[in-house]
This record gives C-alpha cells, sequence and structure tokens, in this order.
C-alpha cells in the first residue's frame, strides 16, 4: 500500500516538473528569446563569461549547469538531484520542440515579457514545489532557503538574477539590462506569491488534520 502511494507520488512529481518545463520552455521560444530578452540566469551568466574567458558559450552554459548539478547532489540531496536531472531533460526538450515550431505569438514587448514573467514563474513554482530545481539560479536559492527557512526563495533569486544583469553590463548595453531588471522583478513577485500559497494552504491541511486527529480521539 504504501509503496504504491509513493510510486503514485513520484509520478505526481514527475508530472508537476514536466508541466512546469513545457511552461518554461514554451515561454522561453516564444517570448524571450524572439525579443531578445535576458533574466540573468545560467545563458545570461554564460554571455557575460564568454566575454570575460573567451570560452564557446555552448562549453560555458553546459558547465555551469552541469556545476549546478553537482552542487544540487551535494547540499539538495539525491532526490532533488534526480528530479532536476529530470527538469533538466525536461527543458531542453521542450524548448527545443516549441523553438523548432517557429510559432509567431509574439504581440510587443511589454505584452511578451508579462506573458513570459507569468509562464516561467509557474515553471518554476511547479518544480520548486516538488522538491526539484531547474537547473538555474534557482538551485541558490533553495541552498540558501534550506541553511536558514526565513531567506525567500523567489526574492533570493530576483538579487542573485540582478548581480548577475549588473555585471552584464558590459555585454548587453543598459537598455536590455532595464529590460531584464523589469522582467526578473516581476516574475520572482508572482513566484513568491505562488510558493507563499502554497505555503500557507500545507498550514491549512495540517491544522486539519490536528483537528480531525484530537476530535478522533487518536491525539
Amino acid at each position: 500500500m504504501e509503496e504504491g502511494k509513493s510510486r503514485k507520488n513520484i509520478l505526481k512529481d514527475i508530472l508537476f516538473i514536466m508541466i512546469g518545463n513545457m511552461c518554461i520552455g514554451f515561454s522561453y521560444a516564444n517570448w524571450m528569446v524572439p525579443n531578445e530578452i535576458i533574466n540573468g540566469g545560467v545563458t545570461s551568466l554564460s554571455l557575460i563569461l564568454r566575454e570575460v574567458l573567451n570560452i564557446p558559450i555552448l562549453y560555458l552554459s553546459n558547465g555551469i549547469t552541469i556545476l549546478l548539478l553537482i552542487v544540487c547532489l551535494i547540499f539538495l540531496g539525491k532526490e532533488n538531484f534526480s528530479k532536476s536531472i529530470a527538469s533538466s531533460f525536461f527543458y531542453s526538450f521542450f524548448f527545443s520542440l516549441f523553438h523548432t515550431m517557429s510559432l509567431d505569438i509574439t504581440i510587443n514587448i511589454g505584452v511578451d515579457l508579462l506573458l513570459a514573467s507569468v509562464g516561467i514563474a509557474f515553471g518554476y513554482y511547479c518544480c520548486i514545489s516538488r522538491n526539484a530545481s531547474t537547473v538555474g539560479m534557482d538551485v541558490i536559492a533553495i541552498i540558501l532557503h534550506r541553511k536558514n527557512e526565513k531567506i525567500d526563495i523567489a526574492k533570493s533569486i530576483r538579487y542573485i538574477n540582478f548581480l548577475v544583469l549588473a555585471f552584464g553590463c558590459m555585454v548587453y548595453g543598459f537598455k536590455a539590462i532595464i529590460i531584464g531588471i523589469i522582467f526578473t522583478f516581476i516574475n520572482s513577485y508572482i513566484l513568491d506569491l505562488l510558493l507563499k500559497k502554497k505555503i500557507k494552504f500545507n498550514k491549512l491541511n495540517e491544522n486539519d488534520i490536528g483537528e480531525h486527529l484530537h476530535e478522533s480521539g487518536n491525539i
């Protein structure tokens, strides 16, 4: 019984992670890339390092991803590591799929930025809420939160991305940085709302279970 329940929970987690990365892949392929919106993530960091180290971006991007996976294994455990590998696979698959489809659904930079912010925030939420990462800067934010629960995951992602964007002035230019800051703020704000609602929902469930046990005389 417990084994079947555990298997069901694992499949549910994988489904959430897949849906999350489908949203992220769709948002990047159809709104972020066409508008050249940067967000301070792994790709943005790779572009900066390429200018400094003169190393091909593919090597840098893959190298940072592998490094983050190792960090997941060391600091977040085997469960997060295995789910993060699945997350990375799903993102690569869906981004490639939607990028190849070349859907022309852009409207204008303002609307596209908002849609991308919502889609990517929801995707991050699906992964983080299931003890997985997107193998991006959220890895560092999750570790900080594990060390100290008072540290907010969404806000940590925001400040880490801001830091990367600040270093990116030499690569992107002022306009791109401003757009990246706006995107990061909206995206992290939505993610913060979603994560806080989940925490509130979990607490309500725990209280309901506690009251039920008390009424039944089990505690």
